[in-house]
């Protein structure tokens, strides 16, 4: 291993606590093993992973769509065709009550599948089933699928939905703009979804472990593999709960580079 190589290893792991935020207990405790937050010490962030959905091919968001700069996210059109990506917003029209809602093929597909899950999330026992929503909102399924549109958005360059999978302030202590620089130098990644436990309840809360391999690769050609965990969470079914608290967003993570 050379002498710029080493370096880039620790700062991608530092900076994959920084893009996960809150690297450190779980909500049981945690199992043990090392997070990121401890498994490397401040150094100058070079890039954190931003793995794809679980099943999905990893294809760097440059790669996606390359006639667009790398602050522009990539559209849902250009990600998955311009058929599919109507389809997804005709199902986004059909669930969403917002006046002016985000369902348009121009925006990313993660965008427009994060207002799907809100709307159903929103109307969930409220009336019959409406068939866009596929994933039952309090389901483990839905929790996986936090994970899974958090680096959909992030491979889109769509920052700003990402940031949003932790809640409506982001991770804690990171705002957007933080949060971003985090990935400046991400390529390619791809994420392998592990068995789920089964879900926890603490403190008027529901928390579902996510299990998580990550492989990415940076725009120099280092390679990386991550392991670790997201704790995904929501509120319990309580009275004076809001809409947004009642849907499953990521509360934690620990990721750790694999040995």
């Amino acid at each position: 291993m050379d002498g710029r190589r080493a370096p880039v290893s620790r700062a991608l792991l530092f900076a994959s606590c920084l893009a996960v935020a809150a690297c450190g207990s779980s909500p049981s405790g945690g199992n043990g093993g090392e997070t990121a937050g401890n498994a490397a010490p401040a150094a100058n962030i070079t890039a954190a992973p931003a793995p794809v959905a679980a099943n999905e091919s990893a294809t760097p968001a440059t790669g996606t769509a390359p006639a667009q700069s790398a602050a522009t996210p990539v559209s849902c059109a250009a990600e998955i065709g311009a058929a599919a990506a109507a389809s997804k917003v005709k199902a986004c029209l059909a669930v969403s009550p917002a006046t002016h809602p985000p369902c348009n093929a121009a925006n990313s597909c993660a965008m427009i599948d994060d207002e799907i899950a809100r709307s159903c999330a929103l109307f969930d026992g409220k009336g019959a089933p409406m068939p866009e929503c596929t994933v039952a909102p309090k389901s483990a399924a839905a929790a996986v699928a936090v994970v899974q549109r958090y680096y959909a958005a992030l491979n889109a360059r769509d920052y700003g939905t990402a940031w949003q999978q932790w809640g409506d302030d982001g991770p804690p202590n990171q705002p957007l703009a933080k949060f971003q620089a985090g990935f400046a130098h991400t390529s390619a990644t791809r994420v392998t979804i592990g068995t789920l436990p089964p879900g926890e309840g603490a403190a008027g809360s529901i928390y579902q472990t996510v299990p998580v391999t990550i492989d990415a690769t940076l725009d120099d050609g280092t390679h990386q593999r991550f392991v670790g965990t997201y704790a995904i969470r929501r509120v319990n079914d309580v009275d004076g709960a809001s809409a947004d608290q009642l849907r499953w967003h990521i509360g934690s993570a620990h990721l750790a580079a694999a040995r």
